[in-house]
C-alpha cells in the first residue's frame, strides 16, 4: 500500500510527456493557453448569460470607489458643519432649517449604493450558478460524446483511465475558474478606479504597495503548483479510493462482502489509502500556511507605512479628515484587490494546469475510424468474411492474443468458436466487429478490407452480446430497446425481440411488465436472476436487424436445457444470416454448421461436430471431459 505519492507521476498516455513533480514557471504560464478555449466553451454554453454576468460585474466594479468617495464627502460635510458652529439642538429645527440637507442627501446616496452593490452581487451569483450548470452539462455531454469516439483499446489502458478520471473531475470542478476570471476583470477595473484617486494624492504609494505584495504572489504561485502536482501524482490512488469505497457499499458486492466478511479488509485498505493522501495534503498545507503568514506580513507592513504617511500629511494640513478616510480606505481596499489579483492570477494559472487534463482528454484521437472515402456495407452481404493471416497483440503484451488466423465465415453460415479460456475467442469477435484492428494481416468483407467500410454502418450490421453484457438500471423495455436506439420506443419491435430471446415470459411476470424498472439501484426497481438478465440481454441483439449475429458466451448463467433452447432458437432465427456463437457447452455448439477450435491464439482445427470428434484432437478431448461430467 502506498504511503507517499510517487516522486514522478506516470505519463498519462498518448504523446503527452510525463509531468514533473512540480510544474515549472514556464509550464504554468504555458497552461494559460487553455483559457481561450475554456472561455469559448463558456460562451457557447450561453452567450446571453456570459454577457449579462460581465456587464453586471462592470457596473459593480465602480461601486467600491463610489462608496468610499461618498463616505469622504459625508465626513467632510460633518466636519464643515461642526466648524461652522454646529447645528441646532433640535433635529426638527435642523431639518426644517436645511442644515442637514446635503448630509442627508449623501447618506441616502451611500445607502442606495450599498443596496445596488448587494443587488448586483446577488444577480452575479445567480447568473454564475446558472452559467456554471449550463457549462457543466455541456462539457459533460462533450466528454461523453468524445469518449464514444475512442477505441476500446483506450478504455483498457490504466493511464487513459487516470486521464479520463481527471477530465471528469474538471467538468465539475473548473467553474470556480470562470467566476474567478470574471472577478479578476471586475477587480482590475476597481483597481484602476482606486489607482486614479491615489495617483492624484501620492503616486509612489502604489509602487510601494506592489513591491510589498510581490513576495506573497510568488509564494502563492509556488504552493499552487505544488498542490496541482500532488493531485496529479495521486490520481491512481484516488481512483483506488473510489473503487474501494464502491466495493464496500454497493448492491453488486454486498453478498460477497457479507459472506466473506470483507468489510474489515476494505475499510482498512480505504483508511491506508486515505491516510497517505491526507498526510501528503497536511504536509503541504502546513508549509503553505507558515510561508503565507510571513509573506502576507510584508504586504501588511507596506500598508501601514502608507497609512502612517497619509496620517502625517493630514496632520500637516495637506489632507482633510475626509481625504484621510478616503485615502486610508482606498489604500486598504487597493491592497486587498492587488493582493487578490496577484494571488488570483497565480490561482488562475494553477487551475489552467487542471484544464490541461480536460483538453488533453479531448485531444486523444481514435485510431479506428472510417476512411475519408468509406465504402457502404453491402446490402446484403454476398460472400462473407475472410481472415487472412490475422494477428493481434494487446498493447504492452508480450504474447500474441491471435496469430496466423486463416479461415472464412460464409454468408448464412452459423459458426461456433470453442477453446479454453484465453484461447482468443472474444478477441476474434472484437476484430470482426472492428472494436480492434489487426496488427498483422487483414479481414475481408465481400473481398474488401474491413477498414475500407463506413465504421458506423459496419457496426449497425452486426449484433453482438458479450458475456460481460451491461445490466442497465432502466425499464425492462428500455433494456431491450438499447439494442437499436432509434427504435427503442417501438413497443411491437421490443416485444418481438423479447419473444425471440424467450425473455417475454420473464417480463410478463413483472408487476409493470415492460415498464418495470429492473435492478436494485433505483427506487421501485426489481432485480432479476442471472439467467433472466441474460435473456433480456440476448433480446437486445434481436432488436437489431443485423446481417451478422454474435453471441459471445451470454448464456453462462443459464442451465443446460435453457441454453440449448436459446441456441436452438438462435439457429432457427439466424436463417439467411451470418452467425457466430461461443459457448463452453458442446451440446450447444454441435448444432453449428462449422466449429473452429482455438488454442493459444491459433486456429487448431475446423469442421463439424462429427468431423472434429473423428479427428480425435483437442475438441474430442474436451468433449469427452465434459460428457464424463454428466454421466
Amino acid at each position: 500500500m502506498p504511503q507517499a505519492p510517487p516522486a514522478k507521476p506516470a505519463e498519462p498516455g498518448g504523446a503527452e510527456p510525463a509531468r514533473s513533480s512540480k510544474p515549472s514557471l514556464r509550464e504554468r504560464f504555458k497552461a494559460l493557453r487553455n483559457l481561450p478555449p475554456f472561455l469559448r466553451q463558456i460562451w457557447t454554453a450561453s452567450p446571453a448569460l456570459t454577457v449579462l454576468t460581465l456587464a453586471l460585474r462592470l457596473l459593480r466594479a465602480f461601486v467600491p470607489v463610489a462608496l468610499l468617495y461618498v463616505g469622504k464627502l459625508i465626513i467632510d460635510e460633518a466636519v464643515r458643519l461642526v466648524g461652522a458652529g454646529g447645528v441646532s439642538d433640535s433635529l426638527a429645527a435642523a431639518w426644517h432649517g436645511g442644515q442637514l440637507d446635503t448630509l442627508l442627501l449623501l447618506l441616502l446616496l451611500e445607502f442606495g449604493l450599498a443596496i445596488v452593490s448587494d443587488l448586483l452581487g446577488r444577480l452575479i451569483g445567480y447568473g454564475d450558478s446558472l452559467l456554471s450548470e449550463l457549462f457543466t452539462n455541456a462539457t459533460s455531454v462533450r466528454l461523453m460524446e468524445h469518449a464514444a469516439t475512442l477505441d476500446l483499446e483506450d478504455f483498457e489502458d490504466p493511464e487513459l483511465q487516470d486521464k479520463l478520471d481527471r477530465a471528469r473531475r474538471q467538468t465539475m470542478g473548473r467553474m470556480s475558474l470562470m467566476s474567478q476570471l470574471f472577478d479578476q476583470v471586475q477587480d482590475a477595473i476597481t483597481v484602476a478606479s482606486f489607482g486614479v484617486g491615489l495617483l492624484v494624492y501620492a503616486p509612489w504609494l502604489i509602487l510601494l504597495l506592489i513591491v510589498a505584495l510581490v513576495p506573497a504572489f510568488v509564494g502563492e504561485a509556488h504552493f499552487n503548483a505544488l498542490g496541482y502536482s500532488l493531485n496529479y501524482a495521486w490520481t491512481p490512488q484516488r481512483r483506488q479510493l473510489e473503487y474501494v469505497r464502491q466495493m464496500g457499499a454497493s448492491a453488486e458486492t454486498a453478498k460477497e462482502v457479507k459472506i466473506f466478511n470483507l468489510h474489515h479488509y476494505l475499510i482498512a485498505r480505504y483508511r491506508d489509502l486515505a491516510q497517505g493522501f491526507f498526510q501528503a495534503n497536511r504536509a503541504l498545507a502546513r508549509r503553505r500556511a507558515a510561508w503565507g503568514v510571513l509573506l502576507t506580513g510584508l504586504g501588511t507592513l507596506g500598508y501601514y507605512i502608507a497609512y502612517a504617511y497619509i496620517a502625517w500629511r493630514t496632520l500637516r494640513g495637506d489632507f482633510s479628515i475626509g481625504d484621510l478616510t478616503f485615502l486610508a480606505g482606498s489604500f486598504r481596499r487597493l491592497r486587498q484587490l492587488l493582493e487578490g489579483l496577484l494571488v488570483g492570477f497565480s490561482q488562475v494559472a494553477s487551475q489552467a494546469l487542471y484544464l490541461d487534463d480536460l483538453f488533453a482528454f479531448f485531444d486523444i484521437e481514435p485510431e479506428i475510424v472510417s476512411p475519408a472515402d468509406a465504402v457502404p456495407v453491402p446490402q446484403p452481404i454476398v460472400q462473407g468474411f475472410v481472415f487472412e493471416n490475422v494477428g493481434f497483440r494487446y498493447p504492452d503484451a508480450q504474447r500474441w492474443a491471435l496469430r496466423g488466423l486463416n479461415f472464412a465465415l460464409h454468408k448464412g453460415e452459423v459458426l461456433a468458436l470453442v477453446g479454453e479460456n484465453g484461447a482468443g475467442k472474444t478477441t476474434l469477435v472484437k476484430l470482426l466487429a472492428r472494436l480492434y484492428d489487426p496488427d498483422e494481416g487483414r479481414i475481408l468483407l465481400d473481398g474488401r478490407d474491413l477498414r475500407d467500410y463506413d465504421l458506423n454502418q459496419l457496426r449497425a450490421n452486426i449484433g453482438v452480446i458479450f458475456q460481460d453484457f451491461v445490466r442497465y438500471h432502466l425499464t425492462a423495455g428500455e433494456n431491450i430497446g438499447v439494442g437499436q436506439i432509434d427504435a427503442m420506443h417501438d413497443g411491437e419491435r421490443v416485444r418481438e425481440a423479447a419473444r425471440r430471446a424467450m425473455a417475454d415470459s420473464v417480463i410478463e411476470a413483472l408487476p409493470l411488465g415492460y415498464e418495470q424498472p429492473i435492478g436494485r439501484r433505483f427506487k421501485n426497481g426489481i432485480d432479476l436472476s442471472g439467467g433472466q438478465w441474460q435473456k433480456i440481454a440476448i433480446a437486445r441483439a434481436y432488436m437489431r436487424d443485423a446481417q451478422v449475429m454474435i453471441l459471445d458466451e451470454p448464456t453462462a448463467a443459464l442451465d443446460a436445457r435453457s441454453e440449448f433452447e436459446v441456441f436452438q432458437r438462435f439457429k432457427e432465427l439466424s436463417d439467411q444470416r451470418t452467425a457466430v456463437l461461443i459457448s463452453h457447452r458442446f451440446s450447444s455448439v454441435r448444432m453449428a454448421d462449422r466449429i473452429l477450435v482455438l488454442a493459444d491464439g491459433r486456429l487448431e482445427a475446423s469442421g463439424t461436430h462429427a468431423e472434429l470428434l473423428a479427428q480425435g484432437g483437442r475438441y474430442a478431448e474436451l468433449f469427452e471431459l465434459q460428457a464424463a461430467g454428466y454421466r
